[in-house]
């Protein structure tokens, strides 16, 4: 059932997306793309159905333990998602830890980054796995 809500998402518009945030939430929209509209209900539906992260989980996340920049490992079947340029880019990691973005192999995040951005990025930093941690 939550596979096809989650399905279903893919064929509405801006203002439908709007719509059913503002009945799952209580709040009205945010003004951001369709495409991450479509991913905030979805994220919504999946924490009603799976339930939210716990309050310790919540805090360990906005916690930061050092100043240090740290890299979050990619992990087998992880999906990264980045929207830029009003697109929104999914690379997943395959089995054997390949890089997988537009039904093609990258060799890293980097080329990948670079690919959607024309620019050298840092890939990890590009799709929020490189974070600076909270000063203590």
């Amino acid at each position: 059932m939550l596979d096809e809500q989650l399905a279903a998402l893919e064929k509405l518009g801006k203002s439908e997306l709007g719509d059913r945030w503002a009945k799952l939430t209580g709040q009205p929209p945010p003004n951001v793309s369709a495409a991450l509209l479509r991913l905030a209900v979805g994220y919504e539906l999946q924490a009603r159905t799976l339930g939210k992260l716990s309050r310790k989980t919540s805090k360990a996340l906005e916690a930061g333990t050092s100043s240090k920049a740290t890299t979050r490992g990619i992990r087998p079947g992880m999906r990264l998602a980045r929207e830029h340029g009003g697109k929104v880019h999914v690379v997943t990691i395959g089995d054997a830890g390949e890089i997988i973005w537009n039904s093609r192999q990258w060799n890293s995040l980097s080329e990948v980054a670079r690919a959607i951005t024309g620019t050298r990025w840092s890939g990890p930093a590009f799709f929020g796995l490189r974070q600076t941690a909270k000063a203590a």
